[in-house]
């Protein structure tokens, strides 16, 4: 593949936007869109097969060495572009027939933008440009969520974007250290720097930008970011599903990408940063009754799981923790649209309140069961085994500690379950094929992932897994499902003690606080090791 062709993986997805932002009128403009993201898609697969062999690279402005702007597409920017294009395709299809109106050709037009300036963000190597990026897929979330302009979206809205701004701070605080003590701006040439300095020169600018980057992975003390955005009252339930499935990501793959960086510094502090932000995602998850909010703390959960993952320093465990990013991804905008279409079908949010789903719409519910066994690791799902070799380097208390957190994640959706079973309260409303067909195609995408060659194929290693290992693992999940099922049916049904923690929530002041203790905290970390 040529390497020009990386300029057009920004530029496509922008011309698509004007497209249909100035054609909007047009009764075949979003068909003509849903079509170009469809051989953009095609682009991103031969991208892909073509990273695994070489690095695509590109000096734009015809700069040599370091000065100019380089883009770089190897198999881990390559993997989390066809993620990126595929999900924006399954966006647009199950948006395919909404009725049209102002609000929804902005909709469109902020759509397509923010998609070009994740795929932008995956493939620049400039920390600057990470900075505008990141910045500007800010602002366009910020607006998709207040589009429809109620009182609380807007506020919400003004202060996610506060938050926003305080946390790049940080990270443009410790870009201009981090310049000032390696003289470059590009990752490259800054890990080779970073290789022959003294860590304790590193300590101050490490801490800046990875506390930017921790929030943006909604870790432990921000972890109620995401749900509060992601529960807005009115904002669409694709908007949910791109910050859960997708947005958040940008946020695991920059910690990649600086931890390269940096050579793996403070990995056992992020270790048990991620593994008590998986705990308190997984306990927050199941003290809700609404179905936005589960599902964002289960994001949180699984995120923090990932990013433990990562710091476990094995090379196993970097392949699943990484291959669970692209599960994940799936998995989670597979259930927040299933769980759009369940809020329409039902009129309500309230889990509780939703029951028989099978009876209503069978393609939503088995997309939904999924969607469901493949979040929780069951046999023959992909994230059974991005979970079996993310701790297949782990022994002793810490490989129970990530055997109680999937027990935890199990128990989330045993209860979430419950929406499957039972009779409809009341009428419901007639589904929609084409949301349906969207939502089934990801739920199937979800098993898909389960085959080994999946693995071997994206992530362009050669792995084996053990037979009697994974059966253990299995055996370890079977277990773990009986024993969800009995603390639910016997405990949580019965005493609702988590109650009070739905009303858990960060002010402004106290977000802003949490940020300063955790940049505290990682540099006293980086101190004293």
């Amino acid at each position: 593949m040529p390497s020009h062709i990386l300029i057009f993986f920004v530029i496509i997805p922008i011309i698509i936007a004007v497209f249909v932002y100035v054609f909007a009128g047009l009764k075949s403009a979003r068909l003509i869109a849903v079509i170009a993201q469809s051989a953009f898609l095609v682009m991103a697969l031969f991208m892909l097969i073509a990273s695994r062999t070489n690095e695509i690279t590109i000096s734009v402005g015809g700069y040599e060495g370091f000065l100019g702007i380089i883009l770089r597409a190897d198999n881990l920017a390559a993997i989390f572009i066809f993620l990126t294009v595929f999900i924006f395709l399954g966006l647009v299809i199950y948006n395919l027939r909404s009725e049209y109106n102002h609000t929804d050709r902005l909709y469109w037009f902020l759509l397509f933008i923010l998609e070009g300036t994740l795929i932008g963000l995956f493939l620049t190597r400039d920390f600057f440009n990470i900075f505008v990026l990141m910045e500007v897929s800010t602002v366009v979330v910020v607006i998709l969520l207040m589009h429809d302009r109620k009182r609380r979206n807007l506020f919400a809205g003004m202060t996610f974007i506060m938050v926003n701004i305080v946390v790049m701070q940080f990270y443009l605080f410790g870009l201009g250290y981090l310049y000032m003590v390696t003289g470059v701006m590009d990752m490259e040439a800054a890990a080779y720097v970073i290789a022959h300095m003294d860590t304790t020169e590193l300590a101050l600018p490490y801490a800046l930008i990875m506390t930017s980057i921790a929030a943006k992975c909604s870790l432990l003390p921000l972890l109620t970011w995401l749900p509060k955005v992601n529960a807005l009252t009115g904002s669409r339930f694709t908007i949910a599903a791109l910050m859960s499935g997708l947005h958040i990501k940008s946020g695991v793959y920059l910690f990649i990408r600086f931890q390269d960086v940096f050579g793996g510094m403070a990995s056992e502090f992020f270790l048990c940063i991620g593994i008590i932000t998986a705990i308190a995602g997984i306990i927050l998850a199941l003290s809700q009754k609404d179905i936005r909010l589960l599902l964002a703390y289960s994001t949180v959960a699984q995120v923090g799981l990932i990013i433990a993952g990562l710091s476990l320093n094995d090379e196993y465990s970097r392949i699943g923790s990484v291959y669970h990013v692209v599960n994940h991804g799936l998995i989670k905008v597979a259930l927040f649209l299933g769980a759009g279409m369940i809020s329409y079908l039902y009129k309500t949010k309230d889990i509780t309140k939703i029951r028989g789903l099978l009876r209503v719409s069978k393609p939503v519910a088995i997309a939904n069961i999924l969607a469901v066994l493949g979040i929780t690791g069951a046999t023959f799902f992909g994230s059974s085994i991005s979970k079996y070799f993310m701790i297949s380097g782990v022994t002793g208390a810490l490989e129970w500690v990530f055997i109680f957190i999937n027990f935890g994640t199990i128990l989330v959706f045993v209860r979430y379950s419950a929406i499957f079973f039972g009779r409809p309260k009341g009428a419901v409303l007639a589904p929609d094929w084409c949301r349906e067909s969207v939502v089934l195609c990801l739920g199937i995408s979800c098993f898909a992932l389960g085959v080994q060659p999946a693995i071997n194929f994206l992530l362009n290693q050669q792995v084996e897994l053990s037979f009697w290992g994974y059966l253990e693992k299995n055996i370890v999940f079977v277990i773990s499902v009986v024993a969800a099922y009995l603390v639910y049916k016997f405990i949580l049904v019965k005493r609702d003690f988590l109650r009070p923690l739905r009303r858990f929530d960060l002010s402004f002041k106290t977000m802003c606080v949490s940020i300063g203790a955790f940049f505290g905290v990682l540099l006293v970390v980086l101190k004293v090791g």
